[in-house]
C-alpha cells in the first residue's frame, strides 16, 4: 500500500511570506523608486508629476563635476571611515587574541566583553552630548586637563578646528564599534576546530605564530563580513556627525548621508539630486564590495578548482585518444 508523504515545504513559504512582503514594500520598492527619481526633475515641497529629463544623467553629472559639497562629502566620508576603521580592526584583533588565548586563561571575560561592547548600545544623541561637553570651549573637561598639565596657555576650540573635529568624530565611531567587531571576531574564533590549536601547541608554535598562521587564515570569512559591513556603515555614516557637529566646521565633517538628507529635506527639496547621490553611493558600495571580495578570495581553493578542472580535461582527452 502506497503511503502518502507529507510535504512540509509549504510551511517554509508561509513563514517567509511576511518577510518577503515587508521587503518588497519597504525595501525593494523604495530602492527602485529612488533610482527612477534620480533621472527626473522632481523637486519642491509639493513635487510635480514625474518627468524624465532630456538628459537623464544630468543630475549625476552635476553632482560629480559641478557640486563641490558632494565631492567634499565623499572625501570626508572616506577619510572618516579609514581613520576609524584601521585602529578599530587592529584593537579588535588584539582583544580577540587576548580573550581566546588558552595559555593566558583570562578571568572575568564576560564582564570585560560587556564593558567593551557597551559604547555600541548607547544612543548616538547621548554620545554627541557627552563629547560636546568633554570638548566644550572654554571650560570643558579636556581644556581643564590641558590647563592643569600646562599643555596649553589658552583654551582650545576643538570643535572649530577641521583636523580636531574630524579626529573626534573618527574616534567616536571607533569607540562605538570596536567592541562590536571584537565580539564578532571572538565568535569566529570559537568556531575554529580546537584540534588545529592543539596540533600547533604540540608542534611548539608560540602565540604569535598560532594567531597569524591558524587564527587569521581561519577568520577569512568573518573578516570579509566585518570589512563589508563596516564599509557600508562608513559610507552611510550620519547620526554622530549630524548630532555632534552638523557637518561643521566648514563642512569638514559633512558626510554623503548628511548631504543626501540636506538635499532632500532642506531648502529646495531637491529629491532628484538626493536620489542621484544615493545611486552614486550605491554604485560605489557595490564596486568596493566586489573589490574586497576579489582581494580576500580563497586563492588556494581557486587553484585547487582550476587544477581539478584541468585534470578532468586531461582525463577526458586521454579517454578520447584511447577510443
Amino acid at each position: 500500500m502506497r503511503r502518502k508523504g507529507v510535504n512540509y515545504s509549504k510551511f517554509g513559504y508561509i513563514f517567509t511570506f511576511p518577510f518577503v512582503l515587508a521587503f518588497l514594500i519597504f525595501s525593494l520598492y523604495p530602492i527602485l523608486y529612488t533610482a527612477v527619481i534620480g533621472f527626473t526633475d522632481m523637486q519642491g515641497l509639493i513635487p510635480k508629476p514625474i518627468h524624465i529629463m532630456d538628459n537623464p544623467f544630468q543630475n549625476f553629472k552635476d553632482l560629480l563635476f559641478d557640486n563641490v559639497s558632494f565631492r567634499k562629502s565623499l572625501i570626508n566620508t572616506g577619510l572618516l571611515w579609514i581613520v576609524n576603521f584601521i585602529p578599530q580592526i587592529v584593537l579588535a584583533l588584539l582583544l580577540t587574541a587576548w580573550f581566546t588565548n588558552k595559555r593566558l586563561n583570562i578571568k572575568g571575560q564576560g564582564a570585560f566583553k560587556v564593558l567593551l561592547y557597551m559604547p555600541n548600545i548607547i544612543t548616538a544623541g547621548t554620545i554627541a552630548v557627552l563629547f560636546s561637553t568633554l570638548f566644550a570651549y572654554p571650560m570643558g573637561p579636556i581644556n581643564s586637563i590641558f590647563d592643569m598639565l600646562g599643555w596649553s596657555d589658552a583654551p582650545i576650540f576643538f570643535l572649530q578646528d577641521k583636523t580636531t573635529a574630524r579626529g573626534i568624530v573618527a574616534f567616536i565611531q571607533f569607540w562605538m564599534w570596536y567592541g562590536n567587531t571584537m565580539i564578532i571576531l571572538v565568535a569566529g574564533v570559537m568556531g575554529i576546530n580546537p584540534a588545529l590549536f592543539e596540533s600547533a601547541a604540540i608542534d611548539g608554535a608560540n602565540g604569535f605564530q598560532t594567531f597569524f598562521r591558524i587564527t587569521l587564515p581561519s577568520l577569512r570569512t568573518i573578516l570579509l563580513f566585518t570589512l563589508i559591513t563596516s564599509m557600508i556603515g562608513g559610507l552611510t555614516m550620519f547620526d554622530i556627525p549630524q548630532l555632534f557637529l552638523a557637518g561643521g566646521p566648514d563642512d569638514s565633517t559633512l558626510t554623503t548621508s548628511m548631504f543626501i538628507y540636506g538635499q532632500a529635506f532642506k531648502g529646495s527639496y531637491m529629491y532628484n539630486r538626493a536620489a542621484a547621490a544615493s545611486m552614486i553611493m550605491f554604485v560605489i558600495a557595490a564596486i568596493l564590495s566586489g573589490l574586497v571580495f576579489y582581494l580576500m578570495r580563497d586563492r588556494d581553493a581557486g587553484r585547487m578548482k582550476k587544477a581539478e578542472k584541468n585534470f578532468k580535461k586531461s582525463a577526458k582527452a586521454a579517454a578520447v585518444r584511447e577510443v
